[in-house]
């Protein structure tokens, strides 16, 4: 099977390819004699009910300063394209949301990874509240009585925004932490949207664990463990990745969620998990299949392009 494979992404020559995922794909779907194209989300276009983008031939190499060629621009309609694959960083703002109205358009007939209706609907920190008890306990709200509250009851909380990403303002508030009404003003000023409040879980300094699921299924997990002088774990903020191996408790909550990720067409899934608890379910642009594969885990990209090429087989 030779696959017409465009993705939609930051542009090729900002990611840094030894950690980057979506580079991870390409380099896959190539190996396999897929044939690829470039574009990134300003290109989109919807035209009298057809969505266009002015795409780039692609070709990738695992050479860092030297990992992509790029062919001339061309307007094409996506649904020419077998597979498009949705991989473009958060923020998930308007224009991200807007993307994925017009891949929707698409949608299943070219497929879309991940889907991108669920992409929409199940963003990051909202999509893993629909599994309360796995969770530590979380207040999403810009509501100062209730957040007040929330910090009397448990004293050490963590705060961040609903729609942040990498590890971006993410704080530490502690039960005496003169900060807080400082933090409080920041918000408040800063992101019209609620925010997320939760327990703080020590856990976390011995790790962030990332597991991968693909098509609802565990596939491999990387521990990031957070630098001596930060609370975050993020591997673009300094964190440390080990290789790591699944709880009892972990394999639980793969098992509890599978069946949702499953029935979403969210194929490509990366949750975290910190002590017990999940923390967030990250579908728009998931990271760790390198950092995985390089600390002798499973081949996850290929992992993902057996499930696209089954699907596509079976006329999904």
């Amino acid at each position: 099977m030779t696959l017409d494979v465009a993705v939609q992404m930051d542009h090729i020559a900002s990611i840094r390819i030894a950690g980057d995922s979506t580079f991870a794909l390409l380099l896959e779907a190539q190996a396999r004699g897929h044939r690829l194209w470039h574009y990134t989300p300003d290109r989109l276009a919807l035209r009298d009910g057809r969505v266009f983008a002015g795409v780039e031939r692609l070709e990738v190499r695992d050479v860092p300063g030297d990992h992509h060629s790029l062919g001339a621009v061309e307007r094409v309609d996506l649904a020419r394209f077998d597979v498009v694959l949705l991989r473009q960083d958060p923020p998930f703002d308007l224009h991200y949301v807007t993307t994925t109205h017009l891949l929707e358009r698409i949608h299943p007939k070219t497929l879309v990874v991940n889907d991108p209706a669920s992409v929409r609907n199940a963003p990051e920190k909202m999509f893993v509240t629909e599994f309360p008890d796995l969770m530590p306990p979380t207040l999403i709200s810009r509501d100062a009585d209730e957040i007040r509250a929330f910090r009397a009851e448990f004293g050490d909380i963590v705060m961040k925004p609903l729609y942040g990403h990498g590890g971006a303002a993410v704080f530490r508030v502690r039960e005496a932490d003169e900060n807080f009404g400082s933090l409080m003003d920041m918000f408040s000023t800063t992101w019209r949207e609620p925010w997320v409040i939760q327990r703080y879980q020590s856990e976390v300094r011995d790790g962030d664990k990332r597991i991968i699921l693909v098509d609802g299924e565990f596939a491999g997990a990387v521990n990031r463990v957070p630098a001596a002088d930060d609370l975050r774990s993020n591997m673009v903020r300094g964190g440390r990745a080990a290789a790591t191996d699944l709880t009892d408790r972990e394999r639980e909550i793969c098992e509890r969620i599978g069946p949702s990720l499953r029935a979403r067409g969210l194929i490509f899934v990366g949750i975290d998990v910190i002590g017990d608890f999940l923390t967030e379910i990250n579908v728009t642009s998931p990271t760790g299949i390198r950092a995985i594969r390089r600390l002798g885990g499973p081949d996850i990209a290929a992992m993902i392009w057996d499930r696209i090429e089954a699907k596509r087989a079976a006329g999904h």
